[in-house]
């Protein structure tokens, strides 16, 4: 299935570009998804954390995504 996923602060600069449309296997997880992004962008793995939002709520590793998902990577963010 085909999906996209938008990306906000450094996730945007990795992908270099705000919008990403993926090929992916039918019910794939968000932990799997999590690894194909790193295998394609490696830099990825550099980041201490990375949440999913689907559907504008946050989701843990083992949810299951659907084509029609709205799929946000947000990258850790730092404040003060």
């Amino acid at each position: 299935m085909k999906i996209q996923v938008l990306a906000f602060g450094i996730a945007k600069d990795i992908i270099k570009d705000r919008a990403l449309e993926m090929e992916v296997k039918d019910g794939i997880s968000i932990v799997a998804l999590k690894a194909q992004l790193c295998e394609l962008y490696p830099d990825f793995e550099q980041l201490r954390s990375l949440n999913i939002a689907v559907n504008a709520d946050y989701q843990n590793d083992d949810f299951i995504l659907s084509e029609k998902d709205e799929i946000v990577i947000l990258p850790p963010v730092s404040g003060g």
